[in-house]
């Protein structure tokens, strides 16, 4: 069956980096568009970032010029590099795949960003 396994989160100081992976297994994992998501305490789960199967990425406004996606197809793994980190940053972090009507989320990874 499809699994999602988050790692590679944990507490950094601001301005700090941290680099997320979430492996994939149970399907072609390089057919599919992979995308991080993150949810703050009390906040809506938000979209982070996205890559397609061909490689384009689309990240959220807020984390375009600190974070990048990234994909290795033979290790069926998608990361997350997250530069400049800052408070409002600290969130756990999904990853997620969708297979026709199916969704798929990992269990996340939290991601805590001191002042």
């Amino acid at each position: 069956q499809v699994q999602l396994v988050e790692s590679g989160g944990g507490l950094v100081q601001a301005g700090g980096s941290l680099r997320l992976s979430c492996a994939a297994s149970g399907f072609t994992f390089s057919i599919y568009d992979m995308t991080w998501y993150r949810q703050a305490p009390g906040k809506e789960r938000e979209f982070v970032a996205r890559i397609t199967r061909s490689g384009n990425t689309y990240r959220a406004d807020d984390v375009k010029d600190r974070f990048t996606i990234s994909r290795d197809n033979a290790k069926n793994t998608v990361y997350l590099q997250m530069n400049s980190l800052k408070p409002e940053d600290t969130a756990i972090y999904y990853c997620r795949t969708t297979r026709g009507p199916n969704d798929y989320w990992g269990q996340g990874t939290q991601v805590t960003v001191s002042s």
